[in-house]
């Protein structure tokens, strides 16, 4: 009963998170059918008691969410801008499956505009596509960013989302209301940020919730 539980949660927050961490909205149905199969699989042979084992990752072409797209674009600025063609071109290589070469085509922008916030952000976020997480070199980008124009929302917000899709919820709560806080207010950008805020706070909410019923239920 327990594992049902855990299913129908997991199902109910699929759909928030899916757009928290920028998942395009037309291959939501892709997402949705794997977890209605997870759910067939755990029903027909499921056994929580099993031990677990590591599996390796393969790199495979990203679907890279336009959404997010517009949203840096109204963060930083699109056609005409210096930044613009580097992301792009590195938008791209990632496309394509190849995060690697969208991190050498923003060392390639941040070599030529140094002072360029959006290239530092850019390269932050490739960089930690590419190390699978938020690793230090990835940091240092957005630190770097962040130290160029520390009230730009542009760097909080994309290191948060580099920590969501991560699974570091918790430590990109900070970021992302920082980011939130930091947005101008006519901007118009500005409630999408607090609107992925807030359903990151319910996510968090959620899941501690869940952790506390774990913990007190009663052994199988």
């Amino acid at each position: 009963m327990m594992g049902w539980i855990m299913v129908l949660g997991v199902a109910l927050l699929t759909g928030a998170l899916l757009w928290l961490i920028g998942f395009p909205r037309r291959l939501w149905m892709i997402a949705a059918t794997a977890l209605t199969l997870g759910a067939t699989g755990y029903a027909w042979q499921g056994n929580p008691g099993l031990a677990g084992h590591p599996v390796s990752q393969v790199d495979t072409p990203v679907e890279v969410d336009p959404d997010l797209i517009a949203l840096r674009s109204a963060m930083f600025g699109s056609y005409g801008t210096f930044a613009w063609g580097y992301l792009s071109a590195a938008d791209g290589m990632t496309r394509s499956g190849s995060p690697a070469y969208a991190v050498n085509v923003l060392l390639g922008g941040v070599e030529k505009g140094p002072q360029e916030v959006a290239l530092w952000t850019g390269l932050g976020t490739a960089l930690a596509e590419n190390d699978h997480g938020v690793s230090p070199a990835a940091r240092f980008a957005f630190d770097k960013a962040t130290a160029l124009n520390p009230k730009h929302p542009g760097p909080p917000f994309f290191l948060g989302l580099a920590y969501v899709r991560g699974g570091q919820f918790a430590e990109a709560r900070q970021y992302w209301a920082r980011a939130a806080e930091l947005a101008p207010a006519a901007a118009p950008y500005k409630q999408e940020l607090q609107v992925r805020l807030g359903l990151l706070d319910r996510f968090l909410m959620d899941q501690a919730a869940r952790q506390q019923e774990m913990q007190g239920a009663p052994a199988q």
